[in-house]
């Protein structure tokens, strides 16, 4: 199964790789996937600091669809609140969509993804 990584790992690996030490496994076996929101996150700091290679990298991992299916996220936005999870972005919401669609996994260090998988079911990883 593809693993989809998020923002938060990425810049843990970037930056000390300290946590993100399943990674090199994922890279290794060739199970990532992106998206073009998590792109959009990332590359704009890696192009202000000049790293081309890590952009080229970035754009040659295998893209799973990103089709907003806004019905959803507001379903589950309206979960969150229900729920007291009040700072979940739409992004990652958009995100938890995605991962679903698709049937992949998600890996991040985000503490509200392990929030909102309490509510609705998804395959995360995330530590």
């Amino acid at each position: 199964m593809k693993v989809l990584i998020d923002s938060s790992v990425w810049i843990d690996y970037f930056r000390t790789g300290s946590k993100s030490q399943k990674l090199d496994a994922f890279i290794d076996e060739n199970l990532l996937c992106t998206n073009d929101l998590i792109l959009a996150e990332l590359i704009p700091f890696l192009k202000v600091a000049k790293q081309s290679k890590l952009i080229n990298l970035l754009n040659s991992i295998e893209k799973i669809p990103l089709i907003i299916r806004w019905q959803e996220v507001i379903k589950m936005q309206t979960l969150c609140l229900e729920n007291g999870i009040n700072k979940f972005g739409i992004p990652d919401l958009i995100i938890v969509d995605n991962i679903i669609q698709n049937d992949v996994i998600l890996y991040s260090f985000d503490k509200h993804f392990k929030l909102i998988n309490n509510y609705i079911s998804f395959n995360l990883i995330s530590n």
